[in-house]
């Protein structure tokens, strides 16, 4: 069965704007138009980068309600509805779905961890709870659990399980689920330095970081090797190694909020246990970005 993916290209995992009085809707709604406007191919909200882990329930909701009336059906809208509480990601998605979002990302459960077959009995129990297709998303480093290849493939026939962001680094890995898992579920990178080697594997895109500052040439990217124009794809990809790395040079978001807000789309605000960039990091940064025009 082939399912009809919830995008192809580049989504960007968004920053939300925050200040001591908690959201900032009107910059988020600047943000979220030149995103739109530049091309990008789908909006995730509340996401790692989104610092949904930091909201309250209230901030979790209202967020999700303003950020799908901006997008308006422009762009798919992607939720971020995981938690390491099985009952409240349920609780989550089912909020994302009833205000009309096209897909939910749903993170493996963090700190109290699972085993594999933990993993497919929450990501099932979720899905089941869903009327519209999940992205289950690994990112080992982060949570201390590592989606295995066969797992994929456990949950690959569900009707609602639809894609993958695949943020472990391991391409052995990513090749081993795409070799098991088909057509069955779509492959997203997760991770910026590895767009065009996922794409090569047959993958549909990326859920970036990167193209919160970049958002058309991300984008741009992962059209030019679905093109064919390999080479395109591959300098994009390398040239832009620097700026990737200078982004994850301390725990994201904190780079990439300093990034945004340089470009004025946000204050450099972060909750604890974020703390703002130092300013050695910072000033590298910030160099990267007027190099590619950015500020």
């Amino acid at each position: 069965m082939t399912k009809n993916p919830i995008f192809r290209g580049a989504a960007t995992a968004l920053v939300t704007p925050l200040n001591e009085n908690g959201v900032d809707y009107v910059q988020l709604e600047r943000l979220i138009n030149w995103q739109i406007e530049q091309g990008i191919d789908a909006l995730v909200i509340a996401g790692t980068t989104g610092e949904g882990s930091t909201l309250t329930d209230e901030e979790h909701r209202e967020l999700f309600r303003e950020a799908i009336k901006m997008i308006d059906g422009r762009v798919p809208a992607i939720a971020g509805t995981g938690s390491n509480d099985t009952a409240y990601a349920v609780d989550l998605t089912k909020c994302a779905c009833e205000l009309g979002y096209d897909g939910m990302l749903v993170v493996t459960p963090y700190y109290n961890k699972a085993t594999q077959n933990g993993l497919i009995k929450m990501f099932t129990t979720i899905a089941d709870a869903s009327t519209k297709p999940l992205i289950l998303y690994n990112v080992p480093s982060r949570t201390g659990v590592d989606i295995a290849p066969s797992t994929y493939a456990a949950l690959a026939d569900h009707p609602m399980i639809q894609a993958i962001k695949e943020a472990s680094g391991n391409l052995s890995k990513v090749a081993e689920t795409a070799h098991l898992v088909g057509d069955k579920l779509d492959i997203y990178s997760g991770n910026d330095d590895q767009i065009i080697p996922i794409l090569s594997l047959g993958g549909s895109g990326v859920i970036s970081v990167l193209s919160n500052p970049m958002p058309k040439v991300t984008s741009r990217m992962c059209h030019a090797f679905f093109e064919g124009k390999i080479e395109e794809a591959r300098k994009l990809q390398l040239d832009l190694i620097p700026l990737i790395n200078a982004l994850f040079s301390e725990v994201n978001p904190i780079p990439v909020k300093a990034a945004m807000a340089a470009m004025g789309f946000c204050e450099d605000y972060l909750r604890l246990p974020l703390t703002p960039m130092e300013e050695a990091h910072k000033a590298k940064l910030l160099a990267l970005m007027a190099e590619q025009n950015l500020i």
